[in-house]
């Protein structure tokens, strides 16, 4: 029979061991960090209708989804975890107390061009509010500080959440005559980090069909800079000139005054007037996060504000905020610039229990005790020599291995090696355990990232 070589589809990431724990690592922390805001775990399927996906996804949505049928359904892959949580929401509107607050860590796909650092699989980990009827600006203001928090917890330090509000954006397009552009040209402006001022100016004119004179005025605008107060003061010579973009200025001061008062400093977060989220469904408040040191990558985590989402499901107005970080393609980041912490515990358990006897009874007591305790065990029972036995727990890189021998049999001790130290004790099996718990847990109170 002809063999079939193994391989894995181009911009599909498989992990080894090790570094599958890392990744696992993070979404515990993730996780953690979420439930200390008042989040709840949520899943959605990972197939759903593609009515029901494509019911408001816009921008490059439609070329990107995996869609295909069986016998007469029309389905398809997720490509977010927003659109699902819109519909769910919808769905069990009567079951849920509102704001609803969830976070959900899944895989996704889109069918992009895969390269350094984008995947066509890829995990996402969001956070979103739901309000009923109406969502206080508070919120805004606390996705951002949710993310800063987050962040610190892995442990960077170099990073900068972007802020904007989309209503200023369609204000001032809408006083410069160019509403009905206002999709178009936002969608052309969150290019600028790709591809340069120069070129998302010549595709204004080209692609969009604005006049030079527009195009400059979009640039112009988008050009402005400095501090956050200094940059609010530049927007705030546009007031009075158009309803929704004093809303959305309104917004942004409200937002960037409780970000203080959250405790994020001014170095982690800033204004910036080219941040508009490709997708159409955003309505207020978003935001781009980026690695200060690999700028490159783009934005690791971004979401914004949403008002209509829900309402291609529901009647029902349910407003919305949040935020999704794209941990794929951070992970690869990471990885790649090997600065992922090696002290958290990488293996798939703390010890391993080597049997020196042939019986094997004290040894699955001396497992089975460590267990119950809380720390993870392996019992390895294969016939092979000491040496191998000792390069499988270095492999694996277990940190502690326990020797049963006649000597610790007769005495009801084990002798617990540290395999980090290369130094042994003996203890009896309730005093290793604890001993372990200990070390580990030291090891494992790291920061996921070494920066």
């Amino acid at each position: 029979m002809a063999k079939v070589t193994p391989r894995t589809l181009s911009g599909f990431m498989e992990l080894l061991p090790a570094d599958q724990m890392k990744m696992e690592r993070i979404m515990q922390l993730l996780r953690e960090n979420y439930s200390l805001y008042g989040f709840t775990p949520l899943d959605t399927p990972a197939i759903e209708s593609s009515e029901v996906l494509l019911a408001k996804g816009g921008g490059e949505t439609e070329k990107q989804i995996y869609r295909f049928t069986k016998g007469d359904s029309d389905l398809a892959l997720r490509f977010d975890l927003t659109v699902p949580l819109a519909k769910y929401v919808a769905a069990h509107y009567g079951e849920l107390t509102f704001p609803f607050r969830r976070y959900q860590i899944g895989k996704v796909y889109r069918g992009e061009r895969a390269q350094r650092g984008r995947f066509r699989e890829f995990y996402q980990a969001d956070i979103d509010v739901i309000g009923d009827g109406s969502l206080d600006i508070m919120n805004e203001a606390e996705i951002p500080a949710i993310i800063y928090s987050t962040f610190r917890r892995l442990g960077f330090q170099r990073f900068q959440i972007h802020v904007n509000n989309r209503k200023i954006l369609n204000g001032f397009y809408s006083m410069n005559g160019m509403a009905e552009k206002a999709g178009e040209i936002m969608r052309t402006v969150d290019k600028l980090d790709k591809i340069g001022a120069e070129k998302v100016r010549l595709l204004l004119i080209d692609e969009v069909k604005m006049l030079p004179c527009k195009a400059e005025n979009v640039m112009d605008f988008m050009a402005i800079r400095g501090t956050n107060e200094e940059v609010l003061e530049a927007l705030s010579r546009y007031r009075g000139m158009d309803a929704t973009f004093d809303e959305g200025l309104d917004e942004l001061i409200a937002v960037t005054a409780h970000l203080k008062e959250f405790g994020v400093p001014e170095a982690n977060f800033a204004i910036d007037l080219t941040i508009a989220r490709g997708l159409d469904y955003y309505t207020g408040t978003v935001y781009e996060t980026m690695m200060t040191d690999h700028p490159e990558i783009g934005s690791v985590c971004s979401g914004g504000r949403y008002d209509d989402l829900a309402g291609y499901y529901t009647d029902k107005k349910l407003p919305g905020v949040g935020i999704s970080i794209g941990l794929t393609r951070l992970f690869y980041v990471l990885q790649e610039q090997h600065l992922l912490s090696e002290e958290p515990v990488s293996a798939p358990a703390d010890a391993l229990v080597i049997p020196m006897t042939e019986d094997f009874g004290p040894a699955v007591s001396a497992a089975t005790v460590l267990r119950s305790a809380g720390v993870r065990t392996q019992l390895y029972t294969e016939k092979k020599k000491f040496k191998a036995k000792m390069s499988y727990a270095d492999k694996q890189k277990i940190p502690f291995v326990i020797l049963l021998g006649e000597d610790e049999i007769r005495e009801g001790i084990l002798s617990v090696k540290d395999m980090t130290s290369g130094e042994q004790c003996k203890l009896t099996p309730s005093e290793a355990a604890a001993f372990i718990r200990e070390k580990i847990g030291a090891r494992n109170a790291a920061c996921a990232v070494k920066e």
